[in-house]
């Protein structure tokens, strides 16, 4: 499986960019892309950027990507925390929860 990094790009050369993400920085291939901004964000698959991004965008990626951190960790309180716009408790679909005792929905 392969999962697209958002990344910020700090420098242009001639066909790569050198990005940026957490304390990482390395050269993105960009010829499938249109030409970059120092600044946009990609969305980058084994050193190649695949999409260019909004910031809105690649803050949600972001977020996605420290949930499956958190859930591969067990860590089960970093994990509601990247949930925390949802102010409820989850709830099954209606497919999903059990019937009520003693017959049907």
């Amino acid at each position: 499986m392969c999962i697209g990094i958002p990344m910020q790009v700090v420098a242009l050369e001639s066909l790569r960019a050198l990005c940026t993400a957490d304390a990482e920085t390395r050269w993105v291939d960009i010829r499938l892309i249109d030409v970059p901004q120092i600044g946009d964000w990609l969305l980058v698959f084994l050193d190649s950027a695949r999409e260019i991004l909004t910031p809105e965008r690649a803050g949600q990626i972001q977020e996605a990507l420290l949930a499956l951190q958190a859930a591969s960790r067990g860590d089960f309180e970093a994990l509601s925390r990247c949930f925390a716009d949802l102010n409820r408790e989850p709830e099954l679909p209606e497919h999903l929860r059990p019937f009520p005792a003693g017959g049907s929905r």
